[in-house]
């Protein structure tokens, strides 16, 4: 028996793990470990979600949960039988019992940093901090070391999101809500093609855009609108173009023009602007939950993966919608090859260019774009160099990483590597031919009725509860929805009113969300 239970001079059931010698290690004060939890837990000051690596006797989860400003305690422990001889000694069931209580046991190391990407919402909780039981992390060091560094990355993954929803949050919702009245659903009457480019913007077009051009008449081209007037440049029309932006200044993408006879697909979240530009846009959902909600509603809104966080990937992602089994890739370098930004005849040079002056020259402004952030020089093995920074790296990893129906084909560039993992199933037949489409059909989206009924859905979020994760798990699965539609404009409204507890920023973001309908 690795566990045995001594009195504790308060009179608690202390948990014992006894080694192989039977040399005994008590997991928690053996004066008054409920004094020993409160000490710990009082240290806590803005984190409302803690995360305990250990279980012992349960004292600090009890702790924490005490206080009614900590809204989720999580608690991961491994080796099965350990617990259960835990649970058949002590009764546990005041934490079970708890909505705000999670136990994980024995969880991957993938399927934890899911959940805890899952389950954190930032703009409810507040900070995270993570506590583990050192008598009991010591004894099984190898997989509480694993499972922190699940914890760690996916913080940073919630963290990198939700400074994302805080800063564009309002500007979302409001672009959202004004092309939802321009929607319409054409799933069904998308073009199809099994070859398929992809263009990016990255200095690497420059070297690849004569490649691109013998291939032309063999493929399907989708440009990234970062990447149209590069092609245009070079004459090049491509047969869709894609915009994931909310900002506005994706209109400098257009400027050099926006041939007619283009497929323009748009995120719901871009600026309305740009829907304005063609009368062939197509409305696509995103990762927004908002615009997830509304492909739900209405199911031929097609869905496209955007989690990679830039356009190259969601283009990718279009690409596989359209029913592609290859799909090679341009102007990809996530990175900067020489120290250059962009390819030949990308928006930002002509933006620079009605900017500079005699204090500010177009060079002055490339390089500050260029080291506006922290860069790592890496070096090719013939000597060619290119910087790297973190969030291009991460951009590049989530494609490496991207689960594959298409076969992804890189050119060759100047910038870092990609390394895809093929997970494609190979073509049955030969080359296939650039796809003709027809004209889109437009069927009416119903956006009055779907507001209508979005409307509602906010008005039922009555919440009477004092903590956001009882009031989350009292929601069916509609109300759920609902509130997670909310969530990054409530991260926008949190950033301005820091000050607001759970009830005042839910009331004001759904007064907010009402308004705006």
């Amino acid at each position: 028996m690795p566990y045995k239970f001594l009195e504790a001079r308060s009179g608690d059931l202390v948990p014992v793990w006894i080694d192989n010698s039977g040399k005994e290690y008590p997991l928690h004060s053996m004066m008054d470990p409920r004094k020993e939890a409160k000490r710990l837990i009082d240290t806590v000051q803005n984190e409302g979600f803690l995360v305990f690596l250990g279980l012992g006797g349960g004292f600090f989860p009890e702790a924490a949960l005490e206080r009614e400003d900590i809204g989720m305690v999580i608690v991961i422990d491994c080796n099965s039988d350990d617990i259960n001889q835990l649970l058949s000694i002590r009764d546990y069931s005041h934490l079970i019992d708890n909505p705000r209580f999670r136990l994980f046991l024995e969880p991957s190391r993938e399927y934890l940093e899911d959940a805890i990407i899952k389950i954190y919402q930032p703009v409810f909780y507040g900070g995270i901090r993570v506590i583990p039981l050192r008598p009991r992390t010591s004894l099984d060091s190898e997989f509480f070391a694993i499972a922190a560094d699940a914890v760690g990355k996916a913080i940073v993954r919630v963290s990198a999101d939700y400074s994302v929803q805080a800063h564009f949050g309002k500007r979302w919702f409001s672009n959202i809500l004004n092309n939802v009245k321009n929607s319409y659903s054409l799933k069904h009457n998308l073009p199809s093609a099994r070859r398929i480019a992809v263009c990016g913007a990255g200095p690497s077009l420059s070297i690849q855009i004569n490649q691109l051009k013998t291939r032309r008449d063999e493929i399907f081209l989708i440009a990234t609108d970062t990447s149209l007037p590069c092609l245009l440049n070079d004459n090049i029309i491509p047969d869709a173009i894609i915009s994931i932006d909310a900002q506005n200044i994706s209109y400098h993408h257009f400027m050099s023009g926006l041939p007619e006879e283009c497929l323009l697909f748009l995120d719901l979240l871009s600026p309305p602007l740009l829907a304005s530009l063609s009368k062939n846009h197509i409305f696509f959902s995103g990762g927004h939950p908002l615009t997830r909600y509304i492909s739900g509603y209405d199911i031929d809104f097609f869905e496209l993966d955007t989690s990679g966080g830039n356009v190259v990937f969601a283009a990718i992602s279009l690409a596989e919608e359209l029913g592609a089994e290859e799909i090679e890739l341009y102007g990809a370098d996530f990175s900067y090859p020489n120290g250059i930004t962009y390819a030949k005849g990308a928006y930002i040079y002509s933006y620079f260019e009605s900017r500079q002056n005699r204090f500010s020259p177009l060079e002055t402004q490339a390089s500050s774009l260029l080291y506006r952030t922290q860069l790592t020089k890496k070096y090719h093995p013939d000597g060619s160099w290119y910087y790297e920074t973190a969030t291009l790296s991460f951009y590049r990893e989530r494609l490496e990483e991207k689960n594959m129906k298409a076969k992804l084909i890189p050119a060759e560039g100047l910038g870092a590597k990609i390394n895809h993992k093929d997970t494609f199933a190979e073509p049955q037949s030969g080359m296939a031919q650039r796809t003709q489409r027809k004209e889109p059909e437009k069927n009416s989206f119903d956006a009055e009725l779907f507001l209508n009924r979005y409307k509602a859905g906010l008005e039922k979020l009555v919440s009477s509860e004092k903590n956001a994760s009882e009031f989350m798990t009292s929601l069916d699965d509609d109300g759920r929805n609902v509130l997670t539609t909310m969530l990054p404009l409530a991260a926008a409204l949190k950033k301005h009113h820091p000050e607001w507890g759970f009830q005042e920023l839910f009331k004001k973001t759904i007064d907010y969300c009402i308004r705006k309908i």
